[in-house]
């Protein structure tokens, strides 16, 4: 090789190494991005931090959710509400934090959570609805409030089925055991995603917290029976008191709040279609007749994958009834229904259309002239990632008081979320 042919294939070398040093650093920082945009939250790792905390049992989490409501018609017009919600959640597992098996089962939790309390978050000043069929999940137990803190022990094995048996004690939320459904709670409106007819004659919905227990067996894998005991007690969801009332009403009358369930997780057919179904009942004992006093109503409910395309993807439907004594309770009769279908348009298999209606029937403590009011939300939810989507959606409102002396609405809306 010539001395001038030396000096070009040189001259190449060092070209191409010094290309390569500037794109090493460039892949290195797009690798990172797609791991970040990849991962299961937007903050990240914290720098391996995370996963080492969670590996002694410590895990922390929290949630942004936000809603736009633009209110196309409605008894005060045309306008624009934005909600917001902000929640924190810190789970312990004592077993990996004392490095002994013996306590394996045994947790710990605590939530606090805000939201916007500003009027201007909330879109019931425009469309005047009764509170259950509020348009917008986020108007109660606004600011900030601690929402549930205590102690949960599964035992690891109970008669044959793994965690046959579990205890749940503290300051909690009775609707986070009873009546859930989680295919209801991806809409906005607070009649599907929160109060499930329940907080439409009692404090239940995602703002009521109390003292309780929790028991619930499962004699075999499928079946559960669960049963809860809490405080009750007059205007727990004030947001005055931030969730810190923990003496409850006492010159009001504290009293007893009790909610039983069973319910079964059958799986149909050769495809082995997952469903959900259950039945239960309430009391809430009150020594308040300025809200009522006793009360007591039963409900079921029931989720269920009809048609399978591949994976989790499918149709999936979901229902509710309930129903109370009409004399001291403003609804009597309250029912939702819904679908769900994951994956429809190709190339996009997590991203949900859904599709739901609630009716209530008001009772005697209602307006005289009540008689029911229809909620509609169809929406269809954008995956982005792991931690993050977007849900365009529209809700149509008929008698939202149930009577004619409160003009229907119209809202076109969108449902933003992330995970940190």
């Amino acid at each position: 090789m010539t001395s001038r042919n030396h000096r070009r294939c040189t001259a190449w070398w060092a070209g191409v190494s010094a290309l390569l040093l500037l794109v090493s650093p460039a892949r290195a920082e797009v690798d990172a991005a797609a791991g970040w945009w990849h991962g299961q939250h937007m903050t990240g790792d914290w720098f391996g931090a995370r996963t080492a905390v969670e590996d002694r049992g410590v895990d922390l989490r929290g949630r942004w959710r936000g809603i736009y409501f633009g209110i196309l018609d409605s008894e005060q017009g045309a306008g624009n509400a934005f909600a917001q919600e902000l929640s924190f959640w810190l789970d312990l597992d004592a077993a990996k934090l004392a490095g002994w098996e013996g306590l394996r089962g045994l947790s710990g939790f605590v939530e606090g959570r805000w939201r916007d309390p500003g009027p201007e978050a909330n879109p019931n000043t425009y469309v005047e609805a009764d509170s259950l069929f509020n348009p917008s999940r986020y108007a109660g137990g606004t600011g900030w409030r601690l929402m549930n803190f205590g102690l949960r022990y599964a035992v690891p094995e109970f008669v044959g089925v793994k965690d046959g048996l579990v205890v749940t004690a503290g300051w909690l939320q009775p609707q986070k055991e009873f009546v859930t459904q989680p295919l209801a709670r991806l809409f906005a409106n607070n009649a599907m995603g929160s109060a499930e007819g329940l907080g439409g004659n009692i404090p239940y919905g995602s703002s009521f917290s109390t003292w309780g227990g929790v028991l619930e067996v499962r004699p075999v894998e499928r079946l559960y029976i669960k049963g809860g005991l809490y405080m009750s007690y007059f205007n727990p969801t004030d947001p005055a008191n931030r969730g810190l009332h923990f003496h409850g009403s006492r010159s009001e009358g504290n009293g007893l709040f009790f909610m039983g369930e069973t319910g079964i997780t059958p799986e149909f057919g050769a495809e082995r279609l997952p469903g959900s179904y259950s039945f239960g009942g309430y009391f809430y004992g009150e020594d308040n007749e300025e809200f009522g006093g006793n009360k007591y109503g039963f409900y079921g409910q029931g989720e269920q994958m009809v048609w399978r395309e591949d994976g989790e993807q499918g149709l999936r439907a979901f229902s509710l009834f309930y129903f109370a004594p009409p004399e001291n309770n403003d609804f009597s009769f309250y029912t939702q229904a819904g679908l769900v279908y994951q994956g429809l348009v190709p190339q996009r298999d997590r991203d949900l259309l859904m599709a739901a209606v609630a009716v209530g029937q008001y009772g005697d403590a209602a307006a005289p002239s009540a008689g029911q009011s229809v909620f509609v939300e169809a929406g269809y939810q954008v995956r982005l990632n792991d931690w993050a989507f977007v849900q365009p959606f529209v809700q149509l409102v008929t008698r939202p008081a149930g009577t004619s002396a409160v003009g229907d609405a119209a809202i076109l809306g969108v449902f933003l979320g992330v995970d940190f």
